[in-house]
């Protein structure tokens, strides 16, 4: 199992650590523990550069994923074709996903939530964009990536040994929130 983390902000190094044992926990958890995955914490001011050179919005957000398993122009593999193949290739990257540490302890201080929690929240959702759930296609596709974020999160265990369940109740108002919003 590879995760490649990089902190591009001395904001994150705090979180460093266990962010990326949630990224291994993660790969585990959603049956590709032999992919690669590129993590990255980066400030508000890096994440809006990406933001705008690549989807042309010229402000920050909380987490962008950049697929190395779709093929340009193509549509985005299942996730399912993924997760259920047989003799995945060993070490096949499956892409990165950057999360602004500035955006994310904001949104944890104003959803009441951990700041571990809401990073591990923005790991899973990226995570999921990475192997081919969008919930800008559509509302079935929203709740479909949704409820998968649910049982990944559920099956993340933090170091204490507890599991991440009675965070998702808030989580869940986050993500209306965020619908509501957009």
């Amino acid at each position: 199992m590879a995760v490649e983390f990089r902190c591009a902000t001395a904001r994150g190094r705090g979180y460093a650590r266990e962010l990326r044992a949630d990224a291994e926990h993660l790969l585990r958890a959603a049956g590709v523990p032999d992919c690669e995955l590129s993590l990255m914490l980066v400030s508000d001011r890096a994440m809006r550069a990406l933001n705008r050179d690549f989807r042309g919005i010229d402000a920050p957000t909380d987490v962008l994923s950049f697929s190395q398993i779709e093929e340009a122009g193509a549509a985005p593999p299942s996730p399912r074709a993924l997760v259920n193949r047989k003799g995945l290739q060993s070490g096949l990257p499956l892409g990165d996903v950057v999360i602004s540490i500035d955006t994310a302890l904001r949104q944890a201080r104003e959803f009441g939530v951990s700041a571990s929690s809401r990073l591990r929240t923005l790991l899973i959702h990226g995570f999921l964009h990475l192997i081919g759930y969008d919930h800008e296609r559509s509302a079935a596709e929203a709740r479909r990536m949704r409820t998968r974020e649910r049982a990944l999160a559920a099956k993340i265990v933090a170091p204490n040994g507890a599991t991440k369940s009675s965070e998702n109740i808030r989580d869940r108002k986050i993500a209306r929130s965020r619908a509501i919003a957009r």
